[in-house]
């Protein structure tokens, strides 16, 4: 898990960061982020308790666990990843262990929302590309660098064209994503129609 969490702000272009591989079909949220720890005031302890309950029954030899696989930030997965529950706590720990990206077969539908809002594109990729993957990673590290634009990932003697909702890949391009940021940016545009606003504005006039 990453020392310091740092939030994706605004738009983005470029995701490069090493691998990390979670083999199997079907993991669903009560795997990723156990319903014990969702009783949490706000998100920022999530990143040491994912997949707290896999992690101790492989007893240090969960991926997310192995020294190999420290500082690793791009995640590889199978099909349906994130389904069950709709907890948005469950992308939010993969953010905070240190997830920027998701390359898999198929993705839940909420879990796939929840990792667009909070900044973790999801990408799709055909089983035999993924499998290449994971062989690849059972060997040696990898390091990939994905292209939000052109839709692609590359690495050391691999490349591959990614899917991505048009929709959600405009989103990162232009930053709407974040919410907050396009808050913050249109400030006097919010306040002025505040101010516009009789039932708000307690100096007007009715």
């Amino acid at each position: 898990m990453s020392s310091k969490f740092i939030p994706p702000i605004g738009k983005f272009s470029q995701i490069n960061g090493k691998c990390i591989s979670l083999v199997g079909d079907d993991i669903d949220t009560d795997r990723i982020i156990p319903a014990r720890f969702l009783k949490c005031i706000d998100f920022d302890s999530l990143g040491k308790s994912v997949f707290d309950d896999d992690r101790k029954t492989l007893k240090g030899k969960h991926p997310f666990d192995l020294e190999t696989n420290k500082g690793a930030s791009i995640l590889i997965v199978n099909s349906n990843f994130g389904c069950g529950s709709s907890r948005e706590h469950a992308p939010q720990a993969l953010m905070r262990w240190g997830i920027k990206a998701i390359i898999g077969e198929s993705f839940a539908d909420i879990f796939y929302s929840n990792c667009i809002a909070i900044g973790i594109p999801c990408f799709n990729l055909p089983k035999e590309s993924i499998k290449e993957i994971q062989k690849y990673l059972d060997i040696k590290n990898l390091f990939l660098e994905i292209d939000l634009l052109k839709s692609t990932a590359k690495g050391e003697k691999l490349k591959f064209n990614l899917e991505i909702k048009e929709t959600s890949k405009k989103m990162f391009l232009s930053g709407e994503w974040d919410a907050t940021s396009k808050l913050l940016e249109n400030k006097d545009l919010i306040e002025n129609k505040l101010n516009a606003l009789p039932y708000i504005n307690f100096n007007s006039s009715f």
